[in-house]
């Protein structure tokens, strides 16, 4: 059984939705967010979205966007952000890791032997935002050959006739993208994306998470009540921004306190079921 699958299945056992982390890998260099990295489970995190940085993250906002950029500026790689996820995997063999990012560095690594050293530094899930599900077979195949799951993106947009084409295929969990847009901008309403995810889980088992737009612990809380999991990541990161000098230099206190906020945030998620 995947860990993405008994994790999901511990939680809802628990009556409790997911709280799901996004951090861009090697913002803003790699031992700091190393360090972010390994503390996330602790401080509340379900599973774990590690970003692939990538020059033109066209679906992300300017806080992602911006991540990347500070990422690939301090050397980070696709290569390295599996060599991140092996280190993590020495003091972590639950928590779940999925990967999000763009297909152009998959292509470049090379599908096959990217889906082969992705399973063996112990990704669980790939995100990929420009792939849409009639053209991801190519990465589907050997990612689900070496027990990764391709999780696919559902929108506002994503009506009746659309929804069979992103469901078919799809594993891990679907990704509600709750509001039109990129990352980091306007919410989404909880009647909304409540209306949502029940129309989606009338189509499939699988769990629904929803991301876009989650900012504080309130946010977060409304949208477990929902769903299965609830994904915040521009604010984490902008967390992460705010504790980098003017001279580049990162404050010692930064670590400590993204995984706070963090922490904030899981206690909503928790508080999201009664």
């Amino acid at each position: 059984m995947s860990r993405l699958k008994t994790r999901f299945d511990m939680l809802q056992a628990q009556n409790r939705a997911a709280f799901i982390t996004y951090i861009q890998a090697g913002d803003p260099n790699r031992a700091v967010s190393t360090s972010i990295l390994m503390g996330l489970p602790q401080a509340g995190a379900d599973i774990i979205e590690l970003g692939m940085p990538f020059t033109d993250p066209a679906a992300d906002g300017p806080a992602i966007d911006q991540a990347a950029q500070r990422a690939l500026h301090a050397g980070a790689s696709t290569k390295q952000t599996l060599e991140m996820v092996r280190e993590f995997r020495k003091q972590d063999n639950d928590t779940p890791i999925v990967l999000m990012g763009y297909f152009n560095p998959v292509y470049h690594y090379g599908v096959e032997q990217f889906c082969i050293d992705a399973g063996d530094a112990g990704i669980d899930g790939l995100i990929i935002v420009d792939l849409p599900p009639e053209e991801d077979e190519e990465l589907r195949t050997p990612a689900n050959k070496v027990g990764i799951d391709v999780i696919r993106l559902a929108t506002p947009t994503s009506d009746e006739k659309r929804l069979p084409t992103i469901l078919n295929g799809a594993s891990g969990f679907i990704y509600y993208v709750a509001v039109a847009g990129v990352t980091g901008g306007k919410s989404a309403t909880a009647v909304d994306i409540g209306e949502a995810v029940s129309n989606i889980k009338s189509h499939t088992d699988l769990p629904v998470a929803v991301g876009f737009g989650i900012r504080t612990a309130e946010q977060a809380a409304a949208v477990a009540a929902r769903a299965d999991g609830a994904v915040v990541g521009s604010a984490i990161v902008d967390m992460i921004e705010a504790g980098i000098q003017t001279d580049g230099t990162v404050k010692d206190t930064t670590v400590q306190q993204v995984l706070d906020f963090t922490r904030e945030l899981a206690d909503g998620v928790k508080t999201g079921r009664h």
